[in-house]
């Protein structure tokens, strides 16, 4: 127990345990969380769920969806279900242990409404490995890659189903070419900046399965108005997350 932390989030509506060491997760998964928009009574699937952050927010804010979270590392899946459980939603989220890239020997063809995943970004000759292979693998193209998670997608997804996503905003143009290798249109992005005077950091995107050309590009969203200080628009994230 002294390696994990039990953490409160959104006003204390979800506990999440989490590595003290390891992946914990960060912003990226409430501002995609945010992002995301899912219909009643659908089924949906995190891969790459980590902790299972994402599914146990996305589950509790849509109350009649139902989600399966995927994740390739042992530890980290464990953890999810624990959080699953922690959280009281084991009749709503099901977390499998499995490798994206076997998604066809996991769930069927046309299993998913929506998919939603925050994939590792780093090239591998991109930046210092982390040591801590938990967070290596989360963060580095080692195990996974934003190709491999819409192969995944495209096999999964439901005709005319959803993916969501976040993603280095430097690297749009691979995220824009590899939805339509995919056969998946791009139609709403969002940039996300640290702040006014910052580069921008993220895109958060959507993309249709076979659908027409036409995407939205919405405002953009910054994160602090000052050191350590949240933007208005960040602080209605963490309220409008905060589910009943």
């Amino acid at each position: 127990m002294d390696e994990e932390t039990i953490d409160e989030i959104l006003d204390g509506k979800l506990k999440i345990c989490q590595s003290r060491r390891g992946y914990r997760f960060n912003l990226d998964s409430l501002i995609l969380a945010h992002f995301v928009s899912v219909k009643s009574r659908t089924v949906n699937l995190d891969l790459g769920c980590g902790n299972g952050v994402m599914a146990l927010v996305l589950a509790g804010r849509y109350v009649h969806s139902r989600w399966y979270g995927l994740e390739i590392q042992h530890g980290l899946a464990l953890m999810a279900k624990k959080n699953v459980e922690l959280n009281g939603m084991q009749r709503r989220v099901i977390i499998h242990e499995g490798d994206a890239r076997n998604i066809k020997k996991i769930y069927s063809p046309n299993s998913f409404d929506t998919i939603v995943f925050n994939p590792p970004y780093r090239k591998i000759n991109s930046g210092r490995i982390n040591p801590l292979l938990e967070k290596a693998i989360a963060r580095h193209e080692i195990s996974g890659s934003l190709d491999y998670f819409l192969q995944a997608a495209q096999h999964t997804l439901k005709p005319g189903g959803r993916v969501f996503t976040i993603y280095p905003a430097s690297r749009m143009v691979d995220l824009i070419s590899l939805f339509r290798k995919r056969k998946m249109e791009p139609k709403r992005m969002k940039l996300v900046f640290s702040d006014a005077s910052s580069n921008a950091e993220f895109v958060l995107a959507e993309g249709r399965s076979g659908s027409r050309e036409e995407m939205k590009m919405e405002p953009p969203l910054f994160i602090y108005q000052s050191p350590c200080q949240y933007t208005e628009n960040m602080k209605n994230i963490f309220t409008e997350l905060s589910f009943p």
